[in-house]
């Protein structure tokens, strides 16, 4: 068990939790920044946690949904105030409503995550502070304390697995909902190249092309949030995908907070009906590599279902290869 001390402070309204851990910090802290990592402990055995968005960066948030035993299903919410990676990080903490909104009868709190080295390895301290002791109170009666040792507790096997989120898997597609599949994957390049590499035409037209056989005659992207953007393909005369109709995607951008995430909507050009929301996130890493995840919420799990049996997966997968391949050279 790594947690080493808890305590509790009715005077200053704060409960510390102390847990140490045979790997060095960077480690720790990157169990921490990548979401897939992270839902794995976060949440006790019986509640593991989903984290439909999670942007490590001042101003940026994380959503996460909980699953009962008994179908139940809890929500809650980190808006991040402080990232001093991979030293420390400090949010507030709260319960969320099923649209991801905080919850305005359950308290929220502010939460700091410290991460320092130790002989044996490193050290977490996370020290809760809460509104009023009325609130310390509720909190440590509906099974805080427990609920964080028995998520700590998992960490262990978290850290020791490191080829399941190492670079050189590939893109791996993970269905989170009805309606949500996120799509991981490890770039070798730092946010800023990955980034830049989404919102140059020229640069697009190289890597985005998904199996071999297409070429990208447009690639108009958005620059600023309200932005029209516009990606079209074409098959190679001769090519394995010859005689194949041209397509292409259309929609626009919602949200950006460069170089980190951006929102935008999706749409089959020519198509009729709803389309897809897709949430872009690039997570840097100790060795100079992106974490890239792409959150894809569609409007039905049958659109969902169909898109996926399309080969999504793999051709996201062959456009990240190209892309690796481009940035390696720069």
């Amino acid at each position: 068990m790594p947690i080493t001390s808890v305590t509790k402070d009715p005077e200053a309204l704060t409960m510390t939790v102390t847990a140490d851990f045979a790997v060095p910090v960077q480690r720790l802290w990157d169990a921490f920044a990548d979401p897939r990592e992270l839902e794995r402990f976060w949440g006790p055995p019986t509640y593991p946690a989903t984290f439909t968005r999670h942007d490590m960066v001042v101003g940026g948030r994380s959503q996460y949904l909980m699953r009962g035993p008994d179908g139940d299903s809890p929500a809650g919410f980190w808006e991040f105030l402080a990232v001093d990676a991979p030293r420390s990080f400090e949010v507030i903490d709260g319960f969320a409503q099923p649209d991801g909104s905080a919850n305005p009868d359950m308290p929220r709190m502010r939460m700091t995550f410290e991460f320092s080295e130790t002989p044996e390895g490193s050290r977490l301290v996370n020290t809760t502070w809460f509104g009023s002791a009325e609130e310390l109170e509720q909190l440590i009666g509906m099974g805080m304390e427990e609920g964080m040792r028995e998520a700590m507790g998992q960490m262990d096997a978290v850290l020791a697995d490191l080829e399941a989120f190492a670079a050189g898997r590939g893109a791996v597609s993970q269905i989170l909902s009805d309606t949500q599949v996120r799509v991981s994957r490890v770039i070798r390049g730092t946010v800023e190249q990955v980034w830049r590499a989404h919102h140059e035409p020229e640069l697009l037209k190289r890597w985005m092309l998904g199996p071999d056989g297409w070429t990208m005659p447009v690639a108009t992207a958005a620059e600023n949030v309200g932005d029209a953007y516009r990606f079209e393909w074409a098959p190679v005369p001769g090519g394995p995908a010859d005689g194949a109709p041209p397509f292409g995607f259309e929609g626009e951008l919602l949200e950006s907070n460069p170089p980190h995430r951006e929102v935008t909507s999706e749409r089959m050009i020519g198509m009729e009906g709803p389309g897809t929301t897709n949430e872009l996130t690039l997570t840097p890493r100790e060795d100079g590599t992106t974490l890239l995840t792409v959150v894809i919420t569609y409007p039905s799990a049958e659109f969902r279902d169909m898109v996926l049996a399309t080969g999504m997966t793999d051709g996201m997968e062959a456009s990240y290869a190209r892309l690796e391949s481009e940035l390696v050279g720069v």
